[in-house]
């Protein structure tokens, strides 16, 4: 399946709300939302377990990151962008600060 693949089935179980600027809104705030639900089950792990990862939390962690894949999904079709194209886009900032040695830092734009 590729991210466009993924991103058209995700976008068929989306509720559309009548204001496209809530809808973009709901979406954004559900990425952060999912994402911290990520992190506090890591915490947990971490914090409790001495960072070992059951099968469980495995489980667990991957049904978060799913919530957060679907959220990003939902997200970027309401902007007209395509996950594919994103993801290319993506690898190739990424590839380029490899090349030019610039991997660690802060900046969008380093």
């Amino acid at each position: 399946m590729t991210f466009d693949e993924y991103q058209q089935q995700a976008i068929t179980t989306a509720i559309v709300h009548p204001d496209p600027q809530m809808d973009k809104t709901i979406y954004a705030m559900g990425v952060a939302g999912e994402a911290g639900e990520v992190i506090e089950k890591w915490k947990k792990i971490v914090a409790y377990k001495d960072g070992v990862v059951s099968p469980e939390d495995r489980a667990e962690l991957a049904k978060e990151l799913g919530d957060v894949m679907w959220y990003i999904a939902v997200l970027a079709h309401s902007l007209d962008l395509s996950l594919d194209q994103i993801a290319t886009t993506n690898l190739q900032k990424l590839a380029d600060r490899k090349e030019r040695g610039v991997q660690k830092g802060s900046g969008d734009n380093r």
